[in-house]
């Protein structure tokens, strides 16, 4: 099965006292496992760094820390989804004309990147703001369940 993995659910696998760990550390196994192909966008890598680097998680992650996780645990299994500027664009009006602002796009941006891989399922810890930009997708948004 194709998964879009929001970069929520990577850092709540990455960080061990994260309240959603377990659920999204099994998921990770299952791609890991090959048993779930997974993708992220080209912004995913980048948000996924930012929010470890700049979250006070006890003990800090450092940047060297972040990069290795994301050449450990993402690239090796995660194929990388990049946007056109066309796509940018195209999901920028589309926010413009539905009233959608503020850091709601990158969602949004997400999204994009998940339908232009055909995924089946989208896997985020922010399902409701998700669901509230593709009503038509609702019942392929979900957090990931432990397996």
């Amino acid at each position: 099965m194709r998964v879009y993995f929001d970069p929520s659910v990577l850092v709540a696998a990455s960080v061990a006292d994260h309240p959603n760990h377990p659920q999204a550390a099994a998921c990770l196994h299952s791609v890991r496992a090959k048993r779930i192909e997974a993708f992220i966008s080209a912004h995913g890598l980048a948000e996924f760094y930012s929010v470890l680097t700049r979250t006070p998680f006890t003990p800090p992650i450092y940047p060297n820390e972040a990069w290795q996780l994301l050449v450990d645990d993402i690239l090796p299994y995660f194929e990388t989804v990049s946007l056109s500027s066309k796509d940018y664009t195209e999901t920028i009006r589309k926010c413009a004309d539905q009233g959608t602002a503020g850091g709601r796009l990158y969602d949004a941006l997400h999204l994009r990147s998940a339908q232009k891989a055909n995924c089946a399922k989208v896997y985020t810890f922010n399902i409701r703001h998700f669901q509230q930009l593709a009503p038509e997708l609702a019942g392929n948004i979900s957090a990931p369940l432990a397996v």
